[in-house]
């Protein structure tokens, strides 16, 4: 981060100069060619330091350039730098743990509401799941490899994956996904379409990944087409 932000104040540097003087001339190409990196590095330091002292930073600058003695000797510039980013980096853990927080509470009150719709049952975990469909064949085991067609979404409603969308189902071994899936899966016989409500624990937890926020709980629409392993893939082959 320290080398991002060194960077960041070097390269917007030039749009500060000229944006402090609004009398500058543009008739040459490299006055042109300075006012556009100015204007594009100007723009992106608005955005990430959007509190900055414009005229500190400008006579810092020119003092720098010129080769003249600054004013702060450089273990106190690079404790500013340093404050600075330690300030930054407290701001987002904060705002990280804000989301974290407000996630969970939203997720343990949508499965609240899961948890007194008519058909919805809970196992000991505190995984929830729904029939839509049972179907007659087996039922897998954790260590099975099985075929099927899913959904995950978010508790608003945002799905993040889908083999429906992609139009081919994903065959793995059940063992080898979130526990929610391990479980959930093993309740359901072959033929089956089940929803599952997942709490984020049986999830991708604090961490989250990708489109899932932290401690997010989930909701899966499942098809168990069948359960593969050597033996009846060899049959099969015959």
């Amino acid at each position: 981060m320290k080398k991002t932000l060194i960077a960041t104040l070097m390269m917007s540097s030039v749009a500060l100069v000229y944006a402090h003087d609004h009398d500058v001339t543009l008739e040459t190409k490299e006055q042109k060619l300075g006012y556009s990196m100015g204007t594009m590095f100007g723009s992106r330091m608005a955005q990430n330091l959007p509190e900055l002292d414009i005229d500190t930073f400008i006579e810092g600058f020119k003092s720098a350039y010129q080769g003249e003695e600054p004013k702060m000797t450089m273990e106190e510039i690079t404790q500013s730098i340093q404050s600075f980013q330690q300030e930054e980096m407290e701001k987002a853990q904060l705002a990280q743990q804000k989301a974290m927080e407000e996630s969970k509470a939203a997720s343990e009150a949508w499965l609240a509401e899961k948890a007194i719709e008519d058909g919805v049952m809970k196992t000991d975990s505190g995984l929830m799941y729904k029939i839509i469909t049972k179907g007659a064949g087996d039922m897998p085991s954790a260590t099975d490899t099985v075929k099927v067609d899913y959904e995950g979404s978010l508790i608003d409603g945002t799905v993040f994956d889908s083999s429906y969308e992609r139009g081919e189902p994903i065959t793995f071994q059940l063992d080898g996904v979130i526990p929610g899936w391990t479980e959930g899966l093993q309740l359901m016989p072959v033929g089956s379409k089940y929803e599952l409500y997942i709490p984020s624990d049986l999830a991708y937890g604090p961490g989250g990944t990708g489109p899932i926020p932290p401690n997010a709980a989930l909701k899966f629409v499942v098809e168990l087409h069948k359960i593969v392993n050597e033996e009846s893939e060899t049959e099969a082959a015959k």
